[in-house]
């Protein structure tokens, strides 16, 4: 069958990552500094990532693409390296498809002589299922099915008493602020992907209090340009003194970097921009001021 699949052009790729956030179905990876298109299964053709590439790198070819052939696909997937294998693999697996991570596991083995690595390093990768990694590829990897083993005995009195919200403002959701609202004049302000609040434990008291927040999904929300616009607003409108980014470990988060920094860029002002990254289980795993 011929279908439209994206077609990535890696000479003019330049790994800037834009485009992953817009391809919902996790296809597209940044692996090894360039985009990669890891799975022709999940990719649906649409080409919502077309937009989002700057250097005009992605397009969309038609080809055969089904019946879907795990062994031709992860013939081409091995010359490109072991960790665009693994993101491939990790993929099947994380959409439930096991009769073809069998198959490319299968093909794996039966040809390690020739890959030029050790195939140990990819299987190892492929079982590590309840570890909280995260591949730095991008992608998929934010909506990875796992669990967490809490030890009780870090747990302090704190956990069963009532906490005060630090919360001081409504609404917070980016499409529903006013940049002229007063709670947003001279503020030191948040700007939170949606999972950070969830994720850490002392958001409120460490990160919250004292500040005006506004969170969003940089990759769920639609009408995203507006978001830049506010955010401009809040820096020359409202004169904020300082925004913290908050965002979670999973590649997709990074946009909400993006769209700061679109934001900063357009603004008549400079104001100090602080990014922070929270991960999965909870501990903070960067923290850093951003130049300009």
């Amino acid at each position: 069958m011929i279908r439209e699949v994206v077609k990535i052009d890696e000479d003019l790729c330049d790994g800037c990552g834009d485009c992953v956030p817009a391809c919902h179905e996790g296809a597209l990876q940044i692996i090894d500094g360039k985009a990669r298109l890891i799975s022709d299964l999940m990719c649906d053709g649409l080409g919502a990532c077309l937009g989002h590439c700057p250097q005009g790198a992605i397009s969309i070819e038609k080809r055969e693409a089904e019946p879907y052939n795990e062994t031709k696909v992860i013939e081409n997937m091995a010359v490109k390296g072991k960790n665009t294998l693994i993101a491939h693999l990790k993929h099947l697996k994380e959409h439930n498809e096991t009769n073809y991570l069998n198959e490319g596991i299968k093909y794996l083995k039966e040809n390690a002589k020739d890959l030029g690595y050790d195939i140990e390093e990819v299987l190892v990768e492929i079982k590590d299922n309840n570890s909280g990694h995260i591949m730095h590829a991008g992608g998929c990897p934010g909506a990875r099915t796992m669990s967490f083993k809490r030890n009780e005995t870090n747990t302090t009195e704190v956990n069963t008493v009532s906490i005060k919200s630090e919360l001081t403002q409504w609404p917070v959701q980016m499409h529903l602020i006013n940049p002229m609202a007063s709670y947003f004049h001279d503020a030191d302000v948040i700007i939170a992907a949606d999972c950070v609040a969830y994720a850490l434990g002392n958001f409120h008291n460490k990160y919250l209090k004292g500040r005006s927040l506004a969170i969003a999904c940089p990759k769920l929300d639609n009408g995203q340009e507006i978001y830049v616009d506010k955010i401009r607003s809040l820096i020359d409108d409202a004169g904020v003194n300082t925004i913290s980014v908050m965002i979670m470990q999973v590649p997709c988060c990074s946009g909400l970097v993006k769209m700061v920094k679109s934001a900063v860029s357009r603004a008549q002002r400079k104001v100090p921009v602080k990014n922070t990254v929270v991960g999965i289980q909870g501990n903070i795993l960067k923290e850093e001021w951003i130049n300009y």
